[in-house]
């Protein structure tokens, strides 16, 4: 009965793992860019690198609003930290066509923390658009999109429970690696990659059907309110809403002297400033601070705030930020967090990132896994077409894919700067680089498919440090990028990802295809799979 039971897991974990594991490859490889979208976003703008944050920033960002948009609904201020240089304005415009669909259509702005001078980027979904890629796809209705990426996260969760039950000596199997020996060395490799981290590959699967959990099981909330879950969210999380009319004009206090009581108060440097209806009577301000990060914060609010009247500067109330959070929102907050790693620093970003590595390791080792011990069973065969297929599929969606990415990050700095929907032309390079990389893998399904994408990834990759010293003056050789260390480090990835690729191409080369002869007789065990 157990030896059936696990004949049975590796059936199911065989065929969840594949059924699927072209998109699960793609979710990892974006979801794992995700940890570090915002420095990948600063890259992607050069025109933002010579920001220098500065005391002088909030009062600096508090004229800008006033000389832009004094006459605005509302005003909010994010002022520079470790992964953004540069202070963002955002306002609300004070007039009906505001609204647009239902919802607020504000305007922003960004602004050079040290001389105040308002920036103009390079339009660029930068980071933003591989997160967003990594639940929601892209140019598919979002809710069909992320129900399909729903549907793959559950069959990735079944695939390590099975994968679990399947391997009963995997934690063995965890120290055993046989280099050069084709089926056993993906069995191996997948192996190694999946115990690795398996704690994180449950977490990062589960947290993130939980992150749905409103879409997959809205019925409890449906039942208990009547605007379902809208009402739910509502009665959970309120949301302050400022007075409904702006009052007679009357000028504002000075900015500084609030940041610095708000900084002496919680002991914290000021993160954010937001206004409503400034420039009014009725105005009311708000300064938040940074607060040490919590694995179970909520995702919005609960910094440290002081609210003052605008027009007086008077002291309305103390927001400390450790407001009681019920047990049950403290659970979905961590899972949640641990998935986004919001509460992390840089050294567990990267942690979580090389976890994420090794996500993308086990889904692609075990689809290679998968042709290879097919293309063993051949004995010297030709493929037939389902096999040939697959095996395009994976260099498409392997290589290709990381061509693609490469080409998304050169068109960011090849493409005219002026150019109409200059963002969206950056996103159509990326999937017309897929593209191409696909009906080559299917044209060349073989061994020569795969030479011939390792070697353009390889060039691609390490072309963008050079590219980037071409075309900007904050590269990997200048004081700017080391300035702002995550300019410098996106540099090192790309030729950490060159050596890879390069090194991939020379064992692929190096390695000589075996013909006419069929693999050795073995004992089948449930270990290798259905």
């Amino acid at each position: 009965m157990k030896a059936g039971l696990r004949q049975s897991m590796a059936w199911l974990h065989t065929w969840s793992g594949l059924l699927l594991g072209w998109l699960l490859l793609a979710m990892f490889v974006t979801g794992t860019s995700a940890y570090f979208r915002e420095e990948i976003s600063l890259w992607m703008a050069p025109e933002l690198h010579h920001s220098q944050p500065s005391p002088d920033t909030p009062a600096l960002a508090w004229a800008a609003l006033n000389a832009k948009a004094p006459d605005a609904k509302s005003w909010d201020i994010q002022l520079p930290e470790a992964r953004s240089p540069v202070a963002q304005l955002r306002w609300q415009p004070d007039r009906p066509q505001a609204e647009d669909g239902g919802r607020r259509r504000g305007e922003q702005a960004v602004m050079d923390a040290g001389s105040g001078e308002l920036l103009s980027p390079r339009a660029s979904r930068g980071g933003d658009f591989l997160y967003r890629f990594h639940f929601e796809l892209y140019g598919v209705p979002r809710i069909w999109a992320r129900w399909l990426i729903c549907v793959a996260t559950m069959f990735m969760l079944v695939a390590i429970v099975s994968g679990v039950i399947t391997h009963k000596k995997i934690f063995k199997d965890f120290f055993t690696f046989r280099p050069g020996k084709g089926q056993r060395s993906w069995l191996d490799s997948h192996n190694a990659t999946a115990v690795l981290a398996l704690p994180f590959h449950f977490m990062i699967t589960y947290s993130g059907l939980l992150i749905f959990m409103v879409m997959l099981m809205p019925w409890g909330m449906n039942a208990a309110y009547e605007d379902g879950w809208r009402g739910f969210f509502q009665d959970v999380f309120p949301r302050e809403e400022p007075a409904a009319e702006g009052g007679a004009a009357m000028p504002m206090v000075d900015i500084v002297p609030l940041v610095a009581r708000a900084r002496d108060t919680f002991e914290q440097p000021v993160r954010r400033i937001s206004v409503d209806w400034p420039n009014r009577d009725n105005a009311v301000i708000r300064v938040s601070t940074a607060k040490d990060p919590h694995i179970t914060d909520q995702r919005r609010g609960g910094n440290p705030t002081l609210v003052f009247n605008g027009g007086t500067g008077e002291l309305l109330e103390t927001r400390p930020g450790d407001e009681a959070v019920p047990g049950a929102f403290r659970v979905y907050n961590l899972l949640v967090n641990l998935h986004l790693a919001r509460f992390a620093d840089p050294t567990v970003r990267w942690l979580f990132f090389l976890f994420g590595v090794g996500g993308t390791a086990m889904v692609a080792t075990g689809m290679l896994l998968w042709v290879s011990k097919r293309t063993q069973q051949l004995r010297g065969k030709a493929p037939g077409a389902a096999l040939r297929l697959v095996n395009g599929l994976n260099i498409a969606s392997l290589t290709g894919l990381l061509g693609a990415l490469a080409a998304y990050f050169a068109a960011n700095r090849l493409l005219p700067v002026e150019l109409a929907a200059r963002e969206s032309w950056e996103i159509r390079v990326f999937f017309l680089t897929w593209l191409l990389a696909l009906v080559h893998a299917l044209l060349r399904p073989d061994r020569r498919g795969w030479i011939e994408q390792l070697a353009a990834i390889t060039v691609l990759w390490a072309a963008l440090p050079l590219l980037n010293v071409a075309t900007t003056d904050s590269h990997l050789f200048s004081a700017t990028a080391w300035r702002t260390g995550a300019l410098a480090g996106f540099d090192v990835v790309c030729l950490l990802m060159a050596a890879t690729g390069g090194y991939a191409l020379w064992r692929v080369v190096r390695k000589q295809p075996v013909r006419g002869r069929g693999p050795l007789p073995q004992r089948r065990t449930a270990e290798d799979g259905a």
